[in-house]
């Protein structure tokens, strides 16, 4: 909200810092000095030292042993539950994921689109040696994974491309990072019904993915990961797509009466 004048009240903008600060650890897996927070943030030294200090206080922060290193804390572990928690479509694809992760005996996750990145709601995960590690929580770009080509898919092009990066990010080798073979691939997912990819987020393994449309344009999909030394038996793969494709409407029928 701003004032006539396009001032950004200061209390709003101290809530902006708060949640930047928060995201900010939220997504670094060591932790962070005052200096390099300062050097990401670029908030004035002393302001952002007592925002980090209230924020300790009341657990949304943590430091290390020294007192100098800045991470996430528990607090935000508890208010991700409580999202995990209340969520109708975390709730609903509970049994369907633990019943396709049976079915195939591969690795099954639930992610939401939000803005470019999909995000991991739920994961259930294959009982062989060779399988894929996930958790709640991860962030991927989407256009890297199945999951996210599925769901940018229920988009047109415009407004894909209104919706990434001007840079797509390269993970593997495999990664599409050209937005003209990007289109195509999403082309390709629309006409199928369902997306693929191979290595282009983590080398050695494959995915596919459906939509859940159960809303329009849908923000929610389910996958199926899979390394392809199984993948690339052709019996396999095609139980591994039916099994997603029939889980996925199996949960769209469940999602339209909640």
């Amino acid at each position: 909200m701003r004032s006539k004048d396009g001032v950004v009240p200061a209390s709003v903008k101290s809530a902006d810092r708060t949640v930047e600060l928060l995201e900010l650890l939220s997504h670094t897996d060591e932790p962070l000095t005052l200096s390099e927070i300062h050097r990401e943030l670029s908030y004035p030294k002393s302001s952002l030292y007592v925002l980090l200090r209230t924020l300790a206080a009341r657990g949304w922060v943590e430091t290390d042993r020294r007192g100098t290193g800045y991470s996430i804390g528990v607090r935000a572990l508890l208010v991700g539950t409580a999202y995990l928690d209340r969520d109708p479509v975390i709730r609903a694809a509970t049994r369907v994921l633990e019943q396709l992760r049976a079915e195939v005996d591969e690795t099954v996750h639930l992610a939401r689109l939000d803005g470019a990145d999909v995000v991991y709601l739920a994961s259930r995960e294959s009982a062989h040696h060779l399988r894929l590690t996930s958790r709640v929580g991860r962030r991927l770009p989407a256009h890297v994974t199945s999951l996210g080509k599925a769901l940018l898919a229920e988009r047109t092009d415009d407004e894909v491309d209104d919706l990434l990066p001007d840079k797509l990010i390269s993970l593997t080798p495999h990664t599409i990072t050209d937005r003209t073979a990007l289109f195509r691939d999403l082309a390709e997912t629309r006409s199928h019904g369902y997306a693929t990819e191979r290595e282009e987020n983590t080398p050695g393994l494959g995915c596919f993915a459906v939509a859940l449309g159960y809303r329009r344009p849908a923000i929610d999909a389910i996958s199926c990961s899979v390394p392809l030394v199984r993948l690339d038996d052709p019996a396999h793969a095609a139980a591994v797509l039916d099994a997603v494709r029939r889980n996925a409407q199996e949960l769209n029928n469940i999602l339209r009466t909640v």
